[in-house]
């Protein structure tokens, strides 16, 4: 178990960078597709609508492997017939890029404004075409749901007034996005390698913003610094300062950077999210006087809480253990924990989260999981801040993601000997830290070689 927690000398090593970029096969997507089948029997379905927006993409994503870029899409599943993808004026060329097998279709009312509308076709005619009828059993899957009420429906008013006309259609989307059952909480060998390709590249980012940091650069210019990739986003970048901060999901702005005060960044991409936050100084002494008991407040006890939360989650343990342990550590009114203190991560930020008081949903082989404990406390102490992602993966799991994805394998056993030998953080043999800064937090951002351990 972790030990005293103190601030010291910590070199973080350099755990290489991918150079090959993981794919998932087409194979997979067909297995995908017959999960979907059988979840869909399970439940009653006959038929489903999967809908998706440039925000709103990782259900059809998963699903299909293509993601609307400017627009909004539709695909019909009906068992027994190639599922129907439905896409706009500048999805016709782009839906080249799925993985799964469907019928592609252009419903130009999903394009953008003023575009040409000149083959519109209705859209009960393209639903029937793909195998919607009178009375089936219908399910609509959007991006959310809500658990006590299936005829809450969060997608368009024109799709539910159109599907009306089939079937009262239930809200389908824990099929996708259950916190113990929905499809995509569980993945296999080769979406995990994509997602610790992933987060290679969001963590370096952040850690390069650190090691960048100087008073008198503007936000802008130390977003610049962190060699963004082009890879798609999962959230806007984040990147705050001094009075900014208190916006929590800022943009980079102009503003200038000075000495002594608080700073946030966080970098998402489809997969993966890393955050760090702190203060411009590289002492206590260079905090204001009424807050120069930072470390010992505040950040000391969260990366207790931290260390804990990392040697206690694994395979079977609930939900619930991790939201008692963090309530345990930092549940102060102080800390200002407001977000559940974990969640499951895919193409999306946060799919959903089994860490709630009481629950019992364990978390299985395949999830991919961020630690994101977040203590805002609204006071001058500010936060502080590690958001990185880890996988569990039982031994046969472990042993195909190593045999088909070494190189990623390699930087994994790097990661947990780092955060062994350096930070005094001893994982389970399932915990596979995906982050090229995992574990470390540097409280005062312009001396980065301190950082917390629990040595």
């Amino acid at each position: 178990m972790a030990g005293k927690v103190r601030l010291a000398a910590v070199e973080l090593p350099e755990f290489g960078m991918p150079t090959v970029q993981p794919e998932v096969p087409r194979a997979t997507y067909a297995r995908r597709l017959a999960a979907l089948h059988e979840r869909m029997a399970v439940v009653g379905l006959d038929a489903l609508v999967v809908y998706g927006d440039r925000e709103h993409a990782a259900n059809v994503a998963w699903l299909t492997g293509y993601d609307p870029r400017f627009e909004e899409t539709l695909c019909i599943v009906r068992p027994g017939r190639l599922p129907t993808l439905l896409v706009g004026n500048e999805g016709w060329a782009y839906a080249a890029v799925a993985r799964l097998d469907v019928e592609v279709k252009l419903w130009q009312p999903l394009s953008l404004m003023a575009q040409p509308r000149d083959r519109v076709r209705p859209l009960a005619d393209l639903l029937r075409e793909a195998g919607l009828d009178r009375g089936q059993r219908l399910g609509v899957a959007g991006w959310k749901y809500d658990v006590a009420d299936p005829a809450w429906l969060e997608v368009p008013h024109w799709l539910v007034t159109t599907l009306a006309a089939f079937a009262t259609p239930r809200n389908a989307g824990d099929l996708f996005m259950d916190a113990g059952t929905g499809l995509r909480i569980v993945n296999d060998a080769d979406q995990l390698a994509v997602f610790e390709f992933a987060a290679c590249h969001s963590s370096t980012a952040v850690r390069d913003a650190i090691r960048s940091l100087r008073p008198g650069m503007t936000e802008l210019a130390l977003s610049r610094a962190m060699g963004l990739t082009g890879l798609p986003s999962s959230v806007h970048l984040v990147l705050t300062s001094g009075e900014r901060t208190a916006l929590g999901l800022a943009s980079p702005s102009s503003r200038v950077i000075r000495e002594g005060d608080p700073l946030a960044v966080a970098y998402g991409v489809w997969g993966a999210l890393n955050c760090r936050a702190g203060f411009v100084v590289a002492d206590a002494d260079g905090l204001p006087e009424g807050i120069r008991d930072y470390v010992g407040k505040l950040v000391a006890p969260y990366f207790a809480c931290v260390a804990e939360w990392y040697e206690t989650i694994g395979l079977g343990v609930p939900g619930g253990v991790l939201h008692d342990l963090v309530q345990r550590h930092i549940g102060d009114p102080f800390f200002g924990v407001g977000l559940n203190p974990g969640h499951s991560i895919h193409l999306d930020e946060w799919v959903n989260s089994p860490v709630l008081p009481g629950s019992t949903v364990p978390f299985p082989s395949g999830a991919a999981v961020q630690c994101d404990i977040i203590p805002a406390t609204g006071t001058p102490w500010f936060t502080t801040n590690i958001e990185d992602g880890v996988a569990l993966a039982d031994a046969p799991l472990r042993e195909e993601l190593a045999a088909r994805h070494p190189e990623a394998w390699q930087r994994i056993e790097a990661r947990r000997a780092f955060m062994r030998e350096a930070l005094g953080i001893r994982l389970k043999p399932e915990v596979l830290p995906f982050s090229n800064i995992a574990g470390w937090l540097p409280p005062f951002l312009l001396d980065p070689r301190r950082a917390m351990t629990a040595a």
